[in-house]
């Protein structure tokens, strides 16, 4: 039996959405990042973290990474140029879209208000717009990232998507949009969100 640590409106909801999909069991157990409780899991107080036979993993990606290859679900085998696609679409979402609404997050609540900087924001929304479009452009005609195969970038770029939504950060109508309504139909998407 696996658990699970942390609210599903953080990134736990990947990893959740990701053993839905897999049909995996596990324990969920709530806890708010930087609580005394998600530091007995994580000392850096992130969540989420998954307990696997002992032993805690800490990051969603590693998390639902794991998951997929243990599992041999949500993507493609190592070795192969469909894994390193997949892989190339992971880190381009991680890196220009993930970070950036993080670093908004960061100057907008999570640091002391004499470290932020406001006006980052600005800077923070044209970047995310720019990077929309070339993953936009990189995508396939399939209904998912990867084209057919529902996939881990597929997890990850939704929720990016919602965090984006409740951030206020604009997603065009157009293919992405499309793409996101698509995903949160999914039952599993809908079964974890509703925990």
């Amino acid at each position: 039996m696996y658990k699970v640590i942390g609210n599903t409106n953080t990134r736990t909801l990947r990893v959740l959405w990701a053993m839905k999909e897999i049909g995996l069991k596990y324990e969920h157990v709530q806890v708010n990042a930087q609580s005394a409780d998600a530091k007995k899991f994580n000392i850096s107080g992130k969540v989420p973290t998954l307990e696997a036979n002992g032993v805690n993993i800490a990051d969603s990606t590693a998390i639902v990474t794991y998951l997929a290859d243990k599992y041999n679900q949500l993507t493609f085998p190592a070795g192969t140029i469909e894994r390193a696609q997949q892989d190339s679409f992971t880190q381009f979402i991680l890196d220009e879209l993930d970070s950036i609404l993080w670093t908004a997050a960061r100057h907008s609540f999570v640091l002391p208000k004499e470290m932020r900087v406001s006006e980052l924001k600005d800077t923070l929304r044209w970047e995310f717009a720019r990077s929309l479009k070339i993953l936009e452009s990189r995508m396939g005609s399939g209904p998912n990232v990867m084209g057919e195969e529902f996939t881990i970038p597929d997890i990850i770029l939704t929720h990016v998507g919602g965090w984006a939504r409740v951030a206020k950060f604009d997603i065009p109508d157009g293919k992405l949009r499309d793409y996101f309504r698509r995903q949160i139909k999914r039952p599993a998407y809908i079964s974890a969100i509703n925990l």
